[in-house]
């Protein structure tokens, strides 16, 4: 799969998931723009640079896709990765803790594909990719906005998909599992027992181990190539056969 000459934009795009898709695209071939909140912790390889853009202020995401529009003269491929976790129930949250998390995870992803869409068009069609979650279909404890900010994101997946196939634009959503980043660490950190809950999680893999970043840009690059160009409106779950399993520990077998 070659995606030579192909221009994307990552969104949080400068470590975990997202680092992990910028890299496979560029190492694809593509000419990659890695967007975020703040600036990448580490220098990034050839073919990917960095744009300051908060998703969620529908003006700069519009400035992100200008500039890229502006830079290269078109857009190819889209993918929606910001987002964040904040571990309560629903109870606990508060309005602000509403407003935080939903403005990134689910308006900002909203806001990227209305400015995507045309400027695709534009360029002749595209490839949209919103990260989702396993976390979209079976709730995880003590984290109900982001479980519900993700069941978002598959819904808007498919009605990008059905809406704009016309203009040779397809839209795919990846569902990954326990990937080891930092976002994992702080879900695990809360269980009273942080290592025995981990252990436990790996016990629960099909695989043996838990996701890495270029596992779920590996996928990425597959779903924007010409190889997909059949497949579009689906949720594809990359999760080393953890949501496969029963809720029996397979490891006390």
């Amino acid at each position: 799969m070659t995606l030579n000459g192909k221009i994307a934009i990552v969104t949080g795009g400068t470590r975990g998931i997202g680092l992990g898709i910028a890299e496979c695209l560029a190492d694809a071939g593509a000419r990659v723009v890695a967007a975020s909140r703040s600036e990448p912790g580490e220098p990034f390889g050839e073919g990917i640079s960095w744009q300051l853009c908060n998703v969620a202020d529908a003006m700069d995401a519009d400035e992100l896709l200008s500039g890229v529009m502006g830079e290269f003269g078109r857009l190819d491929i889209l993918v929606n990765n910001a987002g964040i976790q904040i571990e309560k129930t629903v109870e606990d949250m508060s309005d602000d803790d509403y407003n935080e998390l939903m403005d990134i995870n689910a308006r900002g992803v909203f806001v990227m594909c209305r400015g995507a869409v045309p400027r695709m068009r534009k360029s002749g069609g595209g490839a949209i990719i919103n990260i989702g979650s396993v976390s979209g279909n079976q709730a995880d404890a003590s984290m109900a906005l982001y479980n519900a900010s993700k069941a978002f994101v598959h819904g808007l997946t498919r009605s990008v998909a059905v809406d704009h196939g016309v203009d040779g634009i397809r839209c795919n959503a990846i569902s990954p599992g326990w990937i080891a980043t930092g976002m994992v660490d702080d879900a695990f950190a809360l269980s009273a027992n942080p290592d025995a809950a981990k252990t436990d999680a790996l016990a629960r893999h099909a695989v043996g181990r838990l996701g890495t970043p270029r596992d779920i840009g590996k996928l990425a690059v597959f779903l924007v190539s010409d190889d997909a160009a059949f497949i579009t409106g689906q949720c594809f779950v990359a999760d080393g056969g953890l949501t496969a399993a029963s809720p029996i520990n397979p490891s006390l077998f």
